[in-house]
């Protein structure tokens, strides 16, 4: 197989749990074979090993989840970039070689901010104010009327708000909370203090975020330091009646304090993610009062779905161009080896 010197090849090899058709729109993948010759290793489209070798052997940029250790990659001299369309940085790449060589390892996870960060305020406002909670009693006959139905409620304008995480998720949601006029605390080790006051939040203690604020929004990503780090010291910290919104990585929280925490009715919780998914049938939080469960389904619209694949062309574009990718997320060397998410099982 060759490749003629002004087209580039771009490989897409194993991009599940993802397809083609799902993230990349007629007029994305247009503009993707415009960039260059494209051969698909996928299922449907399987290559043979003899041609998979060959096309990474010539690959300018990798588009999916293929495993890249140390030995394929020293075969690969006119890699330029990887894009991983899960969301993750899995350990699938030996990403100190990708440094070493200027190899862009990239993601595609700022994506979804927009239909999560509108998700958590909406699970939010409703734990707030009571909404399901309320429907729900009007199913069994045992709705109270007026202000006796409000016993619980607070309002989230002019509440302080606490956010864990103010990446591409917590930066979202911060800006939708703008009208709201709410004080925002915002805890987050990997971020300056300039920085976070550059997003119109207060930096914190992750103490001073639980103990003042009535709702608390979870985005950080889950580490190898952070595991179970929201426990139930923390969640005893926040006053009794407070809204928790967990909805980046399940990881983070100890979900047995959690769970303790709902069933005592010391906080409401909005739930997207979970250490087990499916939630096993016999999970206790299918039956507490005081929470919201959500089937890690904030983010995967499909219109999150399908702006995957526009901004791999994007940056596929400017990289082809020798210039620096700009939308999708970088691989940082300091620290991408921290990194704990799963693979994501289905779409």
């Amino acid at each position: 197989m060759s490749t003629a010197p002004d087209k580039p090849l771009i490989l897409i090899a194993d991009p599940e749990p993802r397809t083609l058709d799902l993230i990349f729109e007629p007029e994305a993948m247009a503009r993707l074979r415009a960039l260059g010759t494209l051969r698909v290793h996928a299922d449907g489209q399987r290559l043979s090993d003899h041609d998979l070798d060959a096309a990474l052997a010539q690959a300018v940029i990798v588009i999916g989840q293929i495993d890249l250790p140390t030995e394929r990659l020293s075969r690969m001299g006119r890699l330029r970039a990887i894009f991983n369309i899960e969301g993750n940085f899995l350990p699938n790449v030996d990403y100190d070689w990708c440094f070493r060589y200027g190899i862009h390892v990239l993601n595609i996870s700022p994506v979804f901010a927009t239909s999560v960060a509108e998700t958590a305020l909406g699970m939010a406002l409703d734990l707030c104010r009571g909404i399901t909670a309320t429907h729900e009693n009007f199913r069994s006959k045992s709705e109270a009327w007026g202000l006796e139905s409000n016993a619980e409620s607070f309002l989230l304008s002019g509440a302080t708000v606490g956010i864990v995480g103010l990446g591409d998720l917590g930066s979202t949601l911060r800006k939708m909370l703008t009208p709201f006029h709410c004080e925002v605390l915002a805890f987050d080790p990997w971020l300056s203090e300039r920085r976070i006051r550059e997003q119109g939040c207060v930096p914190a203690g992750l103490d001073d975020v639980f103990r003042l604020s009535r709702v608390v929004f979870l985005f950080a990503s889950s580490t190898s330091e952070n595991q179970g780090f929201i426990g139930r010291r923390e969640l005893q910290l926040m006053r009794r009646g407070s809204v928790l919104l967990l909805m980046s990585r399940a990881g983070i929280v100890d979900f047995a304090a959690l769970e303790e925490a709902v069933r005592s009715g010391h906080v409401r919780a909005g739930i997207d993610v979970f250490p087990v998914e499916p939630l096993p049938a016999d999970s206790a939080l299918r039956s507490l009062d005081g929470v919201i469960l959500s089937s890690h389904r904030s983010g995967g619209t499909r219109d999150a779905f399908l702006e995957i694949g526009r901004l791999v062309v994007d940056d596929s574009d400017l990289i082809l161009r020798g210039l620096p990718p700009q939308v999708c997320r970088r691989a940082e060397r300091e620290t991408v080896a921290m990194m704990r998410s799963r693979p994501v099982a289905k779409s």
